[in-house]
C-alpha cells in the first residue's frame, strides 16, 4: 500500500456521541416523518455513518395522535396482527389504530424503513420513543427540537 492511499475509518458504538431529538408530529404526514426519523435512528445524518454499527441518535416523537395520513389511507390502509393460534389474525384499519394506539402506526412506519430482519434494526428501533400527547419523561436528557420539512 502506497503512502498516498486513503484509509477509511470505521467508527465503533463507543466513539459515538448520542443526542436526543424531539419531533412534534402535529399535522405532519406519516410517511415523510417516518423516513426522516429512520435516517436519524440509523445515523445517516452524521458524517461518521457506518452501516454495520449503531451510530444513530435517540428520537422522541410527541403528539402522535395528531399525525396525518394523505388520501383515503385512513379508511383503506389495514394493519394485521397474528396471535400465533389458528385463525388468530386480527386486522384493523388505520382509523381504528389511530384511536386506540397512535404510537403503533408510527412505530410500524419507521420499522418498515429500517433494515429488515436484523438485530441492528431492533437496536435502532429501541431508540425511538413515541408519545400520543406532548407530555414525555425525557426532560433530563435535554432533547433538541428537530424541525422536519
Amino acid at each position: 500500500m502506497s503512502k498516498s492511499a486513503k484509509i477509511t475509518k470505521s467508527y465503533k458504538k463507543i466513539e459515538t456521541n448520542r443526542q436526543y431529538h424531539i419531533v412534534d408530529l402535529k399535522d405532519k404526514v406519516l410517511g415523510r416523518v417516518a423516513s426522516e426519523i429512520a435516517k436519524i435512528l440509523r445515523g445517516k445524518n452524521k458524517a461518521i455513518f457506518t452501516p454495520n454499527q449503531d451510530v444513530g441518535d435517540f428520537v422522541i416523537a410527541i403528539n402522535a395522535k395528531d399525525i396525518k395520513l394523505t388520501g383515503n389511507k385512513v379508511e383503506q390502509k389495514h394493519y394485521a396482527h397474528h396471535s400465533g393460534y389458528i385463525g388468530g389474525i386480527k386486522e384493523y384499519n388505520a382509523k381504528v389504530l389511530l384511536e386506540k394506539k397512535p404510537e403503533e402506526i408510527i412505530r410500524r412506519a419507521v420499522q418498515g424503513m429500517l433494515p429488515k430482519k436484523s438485530p441492528l434494526a431492533k437496536q435502532q428501533l429501541k431508540k425511538l420513543k413515541i408519545y400520543p400527547t406532548s407530555e414525555h419523561p425525557h426532560q433530563a436528557q435535554k432533547p433538541q427540537n428537530l424541525e422536519l420539512a
